[in-house]
């Protein structure tokens, strides 16, 4: 099993940048791969980024791509997602979560989750 925790999130104004951090528990974490979703109010929970345990390959929303980034250190346990260039819309909390699966995209396939953190871009 894995425990996660996020933190990093915060008020910030359209074009600037927050580091999301996700701190995971673990012995076995280098072989989850390791995803960040979000849920704004009222809409359903989306994907944001993927970092595949195999070959630290990435995948991401069109929404984010190009301005946020996901990286992982396996020897701190940790996933990060940067991101750059705020949007409003990019207001949301913020999860992180862990899967075995090889389906990466969908929240449903994700076992493991953290309590998720708030993200507001003012414009």
């Amino acid at each position: 099993q894995v425990q996660l925790v996020e933190s990093g999130g915060g008020l910030v104004q359209a074009g600037g940048s927050l580091r999301l951090s996700c701190a995971a528990s673990g012995r076995t974490f280098s072989r989850y791969t390791m995803a960040w979703f979000r849920q704004a109010p009222g809409k359903e929970r989306e994907f944001v980024a993927v970092i595949r345990w195999s070959d630290n390959s990435t995948t991401y929303a069109d929404s984010v791509k190009g301005r946020f980034t996901i990286s992982r250190d396996n020897a701190k346990n940790t996933v990060t997602l940067q991101m750059n260039s705020l949007k409003p819309e990019d207001t949301a909390v913020y999860y992180c979560a862990a899967t075995l699966g090889v389906i990466v995209t969908r929240s449903l396939y994700y076992g493991y989750w953290g309590q998720g953190t708030q993200v507001t871009v003012s414009s």
